[in-house]
């Protein structure tokens, strides 16, 4: 049997309890810190040398000349045409889904005239260059690449190089269909913390980016971290969470599974239910521990709801709308018979499924909407990636001469307020139309 928690909000300890639940140590082991700080020090001073040295020490690829990094565009049409019949449509469902959401996020360039003649307002572009960073070898995560390729493409990105790992020459075929059907660029056959090097520093085989975006292991999220600021990135992820308010109608193994769902990612991935019926929480927890013992990551996801799991049982909806806030959760499901009137009062999670047939696996993969979600509490100031995310805004201002005067006023007040004088004088000159 499993030891998942059981919590009530009731208890005069419950706060308390459940923060040692949703505590998680995000501090970086020391020895991955050197390792990445050393691997960026390389691939920043030598380029080429030191990304093939490291390619040929963590994935066992002795490549004698840093172009045959490259995987060639050949070969992602022939994986996209070689995958099974099924397989395919489901990424093309997938892609159609993704786009069609996407497109409703691309932001406009506008402007307004005020009652001065001036013409202020925002011009938005793409960035230039963006990494995406890809698992790979035995792992699959074609969807990742969808997620992150679809809504920069959407936005504009002119060059998208994707880099993804081979070890022992492994090449995973879905992975590059989904690259293929994506309009990736450039794919790399480079991972790990020197392949995020390469991206943010550049190489003389792979090109400088100004953004990098996807999910890595432990050195791949450190590496991402030192290179913030050199480069953008798109978020820290920490470890996969869902949280799911049910009012007992909806099937336990329902409820069972879609807790399995994330809790099967690893052992620090989170899992918590709140519900007001004591009699539905007990046969959750039967269903777990009845299914539990057919899963093929038995041993992840055992440890993974003893761990970080928990049954809560709440006083009723609207506490569990409030706790839920507190957590501020990766995936909230509210598989409830008034679930969109719940919603209303949800102000904090990166994706929110509304209804018992909304399961967020849907969200992983094909529902439409961004699967690249805050974690650790960050929804309370933080979104799903999106198209948002690989577009930049620019600020217009396009000033009259009459607002040159009436401005210039305000401005030269408050300058002088400041005891900047230049800023002061450079509007004064043109209130007195001192123009050389």
């Amino acid at each position: 049997m499993t030891t998942i928690k059981r919590l009530d909000s009731l208890d005069p300890n419950f706060n308390s309890s459940l923060s040692s639940i949703l505590e998680f140590d995000s501090s970086e082991d020391k020895s991955i810190e050197e390792t990445v700080n050393l691997i960026l020090k390389d691939i920043k001073n030598d380029g080429d040398k030191a990304l093939l040295n490291y390619t040929k020490k963590f994935d066992r690829l002795d490549i004698n000349s840093p172009d045959k990094l490259e995987i060639p565009k050949e070969e992602w049409v022939k994986a996209l045409n070689n995958v099974p019949k099924k397989q395919r449509e489901a990424l093309e469902i997938s892609v159609s889904r993704i786009r069609e959401y996407h497109e409703k996020q691309r932001a406009s360039t506008w402007s307004y005239e005020d009652s001065d003649n001036n013409i202020l307002g925002q011009k938005i572009t793409p960035i230039d260059k963006v990494g995406l960073y890809v698992p790979g070898g035995k792992a699959s995560y074609p969807s990742s690449v969808l997620m992150n390729a679809i809504p920069a493409k959407i936005a504009g990105v002119p060059e998208l190089i994707m880099v993804s790992p081979t070890p022992d020459g492994h090449v995973n075929s879905m992975v590059l269909a989904a690259a293929a059907l994506g309009n990736v660029d450039r794919i790399f056959a480079i991972g790990g913390a020197q392949a995020i090097g390469a991206l943010a520093y550049g190489t003389e085989t792979v090109t400088q980016v100004d953004k990098i975006v996807g999910p890595g292991n432990a050195y791949v999220a450190y590496a991402k971290r030192k290179v913030f600021g050199t480069v953008g990135i798109d978020m820290i992820a920490g470890p996969s969470e869902i949280l799911i308010i049910c009012d007992g109608n909806t099937p336990a193994e329902w409820i069972a599974m879609d807790l399995f769902s994330q809790a099967e990612h690893d052992e620090l991935a989170q899992s918590i239910m709140l519900c007001p019926d004591l009699d539905f929480i007990n046969e959750v927890e039967y269903q777990i521990n009845k299914l539990l013992y057919k899963m093929p990551r038995f041993d992840i996801l055992k440890k993974s709801l003893s761990n970080r799991g928990a049954l809560i049982k709440v006083r009723d909806l609207y506490e569990a709308c409030d706790i839920a806030n507190m957590i501020a959760p990766e995936h909230l499901e509210i598989s409830t018979e008034n679930a969109n009137e719940l919603v209303q009062f949800i102000r904090h999670a990166g994706a929110i499924f509304i209804g018992r047939f909304s399961s967020e696996s849907l969200g992983d993969y094909c529902a439409g909407p961004n699967h690249v979600l805050p974690t650790s509490r960050t929804a309370r100031f933080s979104s799903p990636l999106g198209v948002y995310d690989f577009q930049k805004r620019s600020s217009l201002i396009n000033i009259s001469e009459k607002g040159s005067i009436n401005l210039g006023k305000t401005a030269s007040i408050l300058a002088t307020g400041e005891g900047l004088q230049a800023h002061a004088s450079s509007a004064q000159y043109r209130i007195d139309g001192n123009i050389s």
